[in-house]
């Protein structure tokens, strides 16, 4: 410490000065580019009950962007699924993610085709989200009886 002290006391002031006024301009720079954004995440939230064998309505998600969708069913046989996806307009639906308890497993893939399986989000496997068309996704109930849940898109 004595040393350190001796060889500050050997620096004329403005050299002194002159440091002090370079470290905090370094540091204000240093803090001028640490700052981030952070960005209020848009979501859309889709409540379904489903007749056996029929389909929502289209949903349509945002486009070259990275969207979370997650559904769930509520009644019957309750499970949940999610899957990240990505809409290209006008080409097709890409997506890969975890199906639904019962054998969870990767489910991963890319469609134009209407009713091309994506994710299950109920149990039994019988509900699921489909493809609808190259800019569209369905939530289809394949079961024998009305199922009902949700389906949360997050961008």
């Amino acid at each position: 410490m004595e040393a350190i002290r001796m060889r500050i006391q050997k620096f004329s002031r403005p050299a002194v000065i002159l440091m002090a006024t370079v470290v905090a301009i370094i540091t204000s720079i240093v803090a001028a580019n640490a700052a981030q954004t952070f960005t209020t995440p848009n979501s859309a939230f889709i409540s379904y009950s489903l007749a056996a064998g029929t389909n929502s309505a289209a949903i349509t998600p945002v486009t070259n962007r990275a969207v979370l969708v997650m559904g769930c069913n509520t009644n019957t046989t309750p499970g949940v699924g999610q899957v990240s996806l990505l809409h290209f307009p006008s080409a097709f639906i890409q997506w890969v993610g975890l199906e639904s308890t019962n054998g969870a497993a990767i489910t991963q893939g890319f469609s134009n085709t209407a009713g091309h399986h994506i994710v299950f989000i109920d149990f039994d496997h019988l509900v699921d989200i489909q493809v609808a068309s190259a800019d569209t996704i369905r939530i289809h109930n394949g079961a024998t009886e009305t199922r009902a849940g949700n389906v949360t898109l997050i961008w």
